[in-house]
């Protein structure tokens, strides 16, 4: 049997770390794609071999391809251009769609890449109205900007449209993820859930809203990737989701993990919409960044109910419950210094 290779872009991130630390802890050997001067290679294990490249430079894409002869890939495309900014952006699209198309053409390049799991976002299945349960389809694009909000979901549906295409008409080998959003410990960059986080734990959120997540254990969205490279279908979308949780339950499981303050009240996602206004309004005026935004405030409010039996089925994927993921991310917070004494 040949000797894999497991190639993983977006290395240094909150999960392509993790990715790495599970195929580590099977004995794999990890190859991982990184930018070039990225502070955060520092938390990647010595134990994976680092290149550095960009997802928009295909010559430093060749030098990640290129395993040893007689060596097997198999890649783990998680690297992405992320913003909460809803705006066009065309940066954004650059990598996250140009970049995925650069990673499809290599892997087709080399026979030896044995497979492609493309991690997308469940931001972008088409949304569906509330007390619909949304389900994995196989068809992304013509984009609608009323069913994929915001430019970041728009260029994961194009990107996964252009893989789920690829593997009918060019004979990728290739299947596709959908982690809803991230939540556990070690998100050294701190990403908008983990700053949520700090600010419930550090009581600088007195005033909540209503509204709901789907939020995952990064360990456990980990384990779903290394699942897909192992198991999932050739051609097929995999939805990593969780059960859908409102940020005053999860307030109160952080409460009971950690003794923090609570929010006071929260008020209803029509008024949060009118603050959010506001504030963006203040923050035009003022350069700050605004406490909160409308686009925020739609998150908490659209569907965020997913249905990921499928990957319960097929890749062996599971969850953890919330309370035991919001209790080791707020023990690890508190002992990097991150929570205010």
């Amino acid at each position: 049997m040949r000797k894999i290779v497991y190639l993983v872009t977006g290395a240094a991130g909150f999960l392509g770390s993790h990715v790495c630390d599970e195929l580590l802890e099977r004995g794999d050997t990890v190859r991982a794609l990184v930018l070039p001067g990225d502070k955060s290679v520092k938390y990647v294990q010595d134990e994976v071999e680092i290149v550095e490249g960009d997802l928009c430079d295909v010559e430093s894409l060749e030098r990640f391809f290129a395993v040893p002869e007689g060596c097997e890939s198999i890649v783990i495309h998680c690297a992405s251009m992320v913003t909460t900014n809803a705006d066009f952006n065309q940066k954004l699209m650059d990598v996250n769609v140009g970049g995925t198309n650069n990673i499809i053409d290599i892997c087709l390049k080399h026979p030896e890449c044995r497979k492609l799991v493309y991690v997308s976002s469940t931001g972008a299945i088409p949304e569906q109205p509330k007390g619909t349960v949304i389900r994995e389809t196989n068809r992304f694009t013509p984009i609608d900007a009323n069913r994929q909000v915001g430019c970041y979901s728009q260029s994961k549906a194009i990107a996964t449209q252009e893989v789920l295409d690829a593997c009918k008409e060019r004979g990728l080998k290739a299947c596709v993820v959908h982690p809803s959003s991230i939540l556990g410990p070690k998100d050294f960059a701190v990403s908008e859930t983990t700053g949520t986080v700090i600010k419930i734990m550090n009581g600088e959120m007195p005033v909540g809203m209503g509204g709901s997540f789907n939020l995952c254990d990064v360990r456990d969205l980990a384990h779903g990737c290394v699942a897909a490279a192992d198991k999932g279908r050739i051609g097929e979308c995999y939805i990593l989701g969780n059960k859908e949780v409102t940020l005053k339950e999860m307030c109160k499981m952080l409460h009971a993990a950690s003794g923090c303050k609570m929010p006071y009240f929260y008020v209803p996602i029509s008024t949060a919409y009118r603050l959010a206004e506001q504030m963006e309004k203040k923050a035009k005026k003022t350069g700050e960044k605004p406490m909160m935004t409308n686009f925020a405030v739609y998150n908490l409010a659209r569907n965020n109910r997913f249905d990921y039996s499928k990957a319960e089925r097929e890749l062996g994927y599971h969850t953890r419950p919330y309370e035991e993921t919001l209790r080791d991310e707020a023990k690890w917070l508190m002992e990097e210094g991150l929570i205010a004494k």
